[in-house]
């Protein structure tokens, strides 16, 4: 069975995201395999780099894609050592207690691509594109 929508209605479900992860959520690299889907664990994963997202973090959506709003930048962590290099990121609700989307990280071709994916202890990481489309489950 397939099911598509309208961009009205994609774009109404992308529109949604922020609206259920909130205000200022928890942005997140790490390196390792990235798990199945966010509600599985993390396992032997180390955490590079984290940030703080604006209050206002994702614009609308529009022919079903919602990209990222204002400046996203995140600190590299002291497990990312001299330079360690990302694989995935995560989001999580301001409190950075519930993981609500995780996504490829890096190149060009990922949803997430930011200014340096070797990320060292105390680095600033700028995020340069991030495009959430459809509504995957």
């Amino acid at each position: 069975m397939s099911i598509t929508y309208s961009f009205a209605v994609i774009d109404a479900k992308n529109d949604q995201v922020e609206t259920t992860i909130g205000t200022s959520p928890k942005l997140r690299i790490y390196s390792g395999t990235m798990p199945t889907n966010a509600r599985t664990a993390l396992s032997g994963n180390t955490l590079l780099a984290e940030g703080t997202l604006p209050s206002d973090w994702l614009g609308a959506s529009s022919s079903g894609v919602k990209s990222k709003a204002g400046t996203w930048t995140l600190t590299g962590q002291s497990g990312a050592g001299t330079g360690t290099a990302g694989t995935f990121y995560r989001i999580y609700d301001n409190g950075a207690t519930t993981c609500h989307e995780q996504g490829t990280f890096g190149a060009s071709g990922t949803d997430m691509t930011v200014d340096n994916n070797s990320i060292a202890n105390a680095q600033v990481i700028t995020v340069n594109s991030y495009a959430k489309t459809g509504g995957n489950i």
